[in-house]
């Protein structure tokens, strides 16, 4: 019956909507009345399943008070594990290769720590220069910790067109020198998907350790770190996960390396058995929960029991279909309704593109403002990027139709023009 329809009409947005299996979820969110929520791959949206679960951890806290790390439903001290495995078949791993600990940043510095041990030749550290810039930060401190200059140490994979990598470069920065390769799964610009699966071997022929920042890529696309056999991994659940504002973070740890000694230590990388021991010489959980430091931040986690439990009902590969055909949509719209305006699609157009799209603009700052004051949320980057990411959990087809209508009318009738061409403190 659809393709009955004119492609571009907003009937034919309703009919796609009204076949969405994943549909019955929008209910499941938060969503201010009028607005069309499309930056989830910064934030996500609050889910009334999130918002009840964040209440039974604080009434367990009220009724428990200490007790509540051993009682409840969820008891506090096996949150991280529980958590863990919920979130293990997101990432295609085993329920004992995921903890939810920490932050992106942190963990990533967990790992570095942990496994990057320079020896001979092997010295230096692979990443990208189109990466998030935290991922810089943190390995270039890495390797001052362990007394190597960033400049000469940490080899930065030049993008050729400045929004995309070729993995044939990745693969020739693999040289005889290198001892680790930190990739993101997901350009958090471009939206590209890198072949995490093809990266990992060509690291592995090479006796190269390799791990992947998922914070892009987690709850927006399938991974199989296990069967790839990918080293480790860390990510953020405050995105796509909507795990909320500065949500508990959580690293993958292939079970191959379990029994390393973690570089950071603290006294929930313990053997739980063995915790309360009060031991000054530290006995490792023998499973990725070695990798946590300090104690759980239990309240902040609290979201995710009610978010994880939404995932494994949809099954993260219904939403990667779904996914692809909002942006698919999303892209035609744009191409239709926007040529002439300025407007470059700098994401790839085919199935390697994750759960957001990247459109440049030399206005894309004031465009931006002037798509909030219409209450449609997008997201700016620097210099003149636009992200805009149609979740499949929570926002629909109409919704996406509406978006490019309104942002056609805003550029037909320059109403961007009243706004200055800058971010804003938060972009």
């Amino acid at each position: 019956m659809a393709a009955q329809l004119d492609r571009f009409s907003l009937e034919y947005a309703r009919t796609l909507d009204q076949s969405d299996p994943l549909a019955c979820f929008r209910n499941e969110f938060y969503i201010n009345e009028g607005t069309i929520y499309l930056d989830g791959n910064s934030l996500g949206l609050l889910s009334k399943r999130s918002e009840r679960t964040v209440h039974s951890l604080l009434e367990s806290w009220k009724t428990f008070g200490i007790d509540g790390w051993t009682e409840g439903e969820h008891p506090w001290f096996y949150l991280p594990e529980q958590l863990g495995e919920q979130m293990a078949p997101l990432i295609g791993a085993s329920p004992e290769e995921v903890i939810v600990t920490g932050s992106a940043t942190a963990n990533l510095h967990q790992l570095v720590s942990t496994f990057y041990k320079p020896s001979g030749k092997r010295t230096k550290i692979v990443t990208d220069d189109i990466t998030f810039p935290t991922d810089v930060y943190a390995l270039q401190s890495q390797l001052r910790l362990k007394g190597y200059d960033p400049e000469t140490h940490l080899v930065k994979v030049k993008s050729r067109d400045g929004y995309t990598l070729e993995a044939e470069d990745l693969i020739s920065a693999m040289t005889e020198d290198v001892a680790m390769v930190i990739l993101s799964g997901v350009q958090y610009r471009s939206g590209q998907i890198l072949p995490m699966d093809r990266l990992t071997a060509e690291a592995h022929k090479r006796g190269i350790l390799i791990g992947f920042d998922l914070c892009h890529s987690v709850g927006s696309i399938p991974h199989s770190l296990s069967e790839w056999k990918t080293d480790f991994a860390f990510w953020c659940t405050y995105k796509h996960l909507n795990g909320g504002p500065g949500a508990v973070g959580a690293l993958y740890v292939n079970k191959q390396h379990f029994g390393a000694t973690p570089g950071l230590a603290g006294w929930f990388s313990s053997d739980k058995s063995k915790q309360f021991d009060m031991a000054h010489e530290l006995t490792p959980a023998d499973h990725a929960g070695a990798y946590q430091m300090g104690t759980p931040n239990i309240l902040s986690m609290a979201p995710l029991l009610g978010s994880l439990a939404m995932f494994n009902e949809a099954g993260i590969e219904a939403v990667r279909r779904k996914s692809l055909k909002l942006t698919g949509y999303m892209m035609d719209v744009i191409s239709h309704e926007l040529a002439g305006f300025g407007f470059t699609i700098r994401n790839p157009e085919d199935e390697t593109r994750g759960g957001h799209l990247f459109i440049e603009h030399a206005e894309a700052a004031r465009i931006c403002k002037a798509l909030k004051e219409e209450k449609m949320i997008p997201d700016f980057r620097a210099p003149s990027g636009i992200r805009l990411a149609p979740v499949a959990l929570y926002n629909t087809f109409e919704g996406i139709w509406l978006t490019i209508q309104k942002l056609k009318a805003i550029m037909k009738e320059e109403t961007y023009k009243k706004f200055e061409n800058k971010r804003g403190v938060v972009a």
